[in-house]
């Protein structure tokens, strides 16, 4: 519930999180029929990080225009949910599946988690190069009603290694209705691609994230030469 959504929709929030590097891939769902050209969405499938050990795949991997897609949609609807004292900051540094560009851009998502936490990463081609701005001052520490439980939310940006053409990272904690979580994001340009990741669990490791971050780019980076 306090953890919120991320551009292709969070797994849902669990325990004390340290992403482990991706090591054998579990058996992927089948995948959902793509919307979008078929060789860029199967292009960013293959870019897409295999499951990390101990975890299992519980969404995707799923492709297709990145507005049509379930994940996307979930995503939405739970945001609609979400009273802010803030509304500019919704969705703020994240991908924003409101604007039209992004809507119909071809993408690919897929969600893992274990007893531990839950990683969500999406890939998204753009027509041309962009990248998200980073967080307003104001959207660093506000509340929100979510589903009647008043949430806080502090968010610091980390100092990550750079990866990719540009990218930046963010912690968020979340505290309410007697739980608390944390949030790693980062997001990453890479060419014409837009790659997002969202690690939700009790705790969240800076360094873990860093080292995810890392393998996601350089999956990416396979697809991009």
């Amino acid at each position: 519930m306090i953890a919120g959504c991320s551009a292709g929709g969070a797994a849902e929030p669990v325990a004390d999180s340290t992403p482990s590097t991706p090591s054998t891939p579990s058996t992927p769902a089948t995948p959902v029929a793509s919307s979008a050209p078929p060789v860029e969405a199967g292009r960013l499938r293959l870019a897409l990080l295999p499951a990390p050990q101990g975890m299992r795949v519980v969404h995707g991997p799923e492709t297709g225009a990145f507005g049509s897609l379930e994940s996307t949609k979930k995503g939405l609807a739970a945001a609609r949910q979400v009273s802010l004292a803030r509304p500019e900051c919704a969705g703020a540094a994240q991908l924003d599946a409101g604007e039209p560009a992004l809507a119909n851009a071809p993408a690919a998502v897929v969600a893992y988690a274990s007893d531990r936490g839950s990683i969500t990463q999406a890939l998204v081609a753009m027509p041309s190069p962009v990248f998200p701005p980073p967080l307003p001052a104001q959207c660093a520490d506000y509340a929100a009603d979510v589903e009647g439980t008043r949430v806080t939310y502090g968010t610091r940006q980390l100092t990550m290694p750079k990866q990719g053409d540009e990218s930046r990272a963010y912690l968020t904690t979340a505290v309410g209705g007697g739980q608390n979580a944390q949030v790693g994001s980062v997001v990453i340009r890479r060419g014409n691609v837009i790659l997002s990741l969202l690690v939700v669990g009790r705790k969240v490791k800076s360094g873990g994230l860093f080292e995810l971050a890392q393998v996601a780019d350089r999956q990416l980076a396979k697809i991009s030469r």
